[in-house]
């Protein structure tokens, strides 16, 4: 039986027609004009030997065979895509090892994550969650490439990834007694966010008991959705389960606070390097 080789072009373009049942939105989709999808369609109707569309309305719809072969289109195409991955993109010795205090994890990976898997599939990423001590100390050691962090750490080389506003956040079904010390939900140890807050409180003669310490941003969420009190975080925290209080409660402003993304100067793998410069901002 004579077989045909299939051109990629037109099974792109006879996707995203049959997607999209209009010729004229295709066009956009394949950067074509309507006429050029037209022609390709044709050509392809020619290749099979069949009617791959019908008219209803101002629309098309697939025929019988048209419906058959997007399927196998749809399979040629990922497969074309992935071989050409598989075969171009960049292949890297060793993993990047990351080090991230927990809010970060919490907030900004995730987003940096989707993006080198969509640039860069073959790198993979080691993430280590810690302090910020720890994380200066690793980073010196050598034990990770770079380290993302809201602290400060002179030492090292930086670029700052975000600015954040830092605001008061409570549980949603929170209520402050007003004859009550101001209930704080707060990490258990030095960290800058607990700094500002009892700063700022000071400030403004505040008087704060606490309510809840943790090692964790966990607990802190925990303790929140819990209606223990409040505590002082960025805003890329707050979800439907939360609510800013700042206002409410008569709360003193705080500072914006930076993530910034650390690495020894002159001493980054490739890898490392690849990283950073898909995430820092340009």
């Amino acid at each position: 039986m004579e077989t045909r080789d299939l051109d990629m072009g037109l099974l792109r373009t006879f996707v995203a027609a049959a997607e999209r049942e209009s010729f004229a939105v295709a066009a956009a989709r394949v950067f074509r004009t309507q006429a050029a999808v037209s022609l390709q369609m044709q050509r392809l109707e020619a290749v099979v030997g069949c009617a791959l569309f019908t008219r209803v309305g101002r629309n098309k719809r697939l025929s019988d065979q048209g419906v058959r072969l997007l399927e196998y289109a749809r399979r040629i195409l990922s497969l074309n895509d992935e071989a050409y991955r598989a075969i171009t993109q960049e292949v890297f010795e060793s993993p990047v090892k990351i080090g991230a205090c927990a809010d970060a994890v919490d907030t900004l990976m995730p987003e940096y994550l989707e993006m080198c898997a969509e640039t860069y599939p073959s790198l993979r990423i080691d993430i280590q969650v810690g302090r910020s001590r720890w994380l200066a100390s690793a980073l010196r050691r050598g034990d990770v490439d770079l380290v993302v962090d809201v602290a400060p750490h002179e030492e090292f080389h930086h670029v700052v990834l975000r600015t954040s506003p830092v605001v008061w956040l409570a549980g949603a079904r929170f209520h402050y007694q007003q004859n009550l010390a101001l209930p704080l939900v707060l990490i258990d140890s030095a960290c800058p966010f607990r700094g500002m807050a009892l700063e700022a409180l000071a400030q403004q003669e505040r008087n704060w008991r606490p309510t809840f310490q943790t090692s964790t941003l966990a607990g802190i969420r925990a303790a929140l959705r819990a209606g223990l009190g409040i505590t002082p975080r960025t805003i890329e925290m707050l979800t439907s389960d939360m609510k800013v209080v700042d206002h409410e409660l008569g709360l003193p402003p705080l500072p914006s606070i930076g993530y910034r993304l650390y690495s020894r100067v002159n001493d980054c793998s490739e890898s490392a390097q690849k990283f950073s410069a898909l995430i820092a901002p340009r």
